[in-house]
């Protein structure tokens, strides 16, 4: 049996992992700001509140392409 070169796929799966996880971080932080920007008094509440509303649709679309994207397990109950 030939063995096959999996270098490509193992870095395409590192760089998947590494993006997934600095979208985690960047939301969360955002989401930090956001809050932080909610304590003070001299920021206007509709521009922190059309901030608020851009990052859960931005949220909202990643996490439907993640879903989109991955295989259903099958440990998944719904894949049953």
């Amino acid at each position: 049996m030939m063995a096959v070169d999996l270098t490509n796929l193992k870095q395409a799966v590192n760089d998947m992992t590494t993006v997934e996880k600095s979208a985690v971080t960047l939301i969360g932080g955002l989401a930090a700001q956001i809050q932080a920007l909610a304590q003070q008094d001299t920021v206007d509440p509709s521009d922190l509140q059309a901030l608020a509303d851009q990052l859960e649709a931005d949220k909202a679309d990643l996490a439907a392409a993640i879903t989109a994207n991955t295989p259903a397990s099958a440990d998944d109950p719904a894949a049953q």
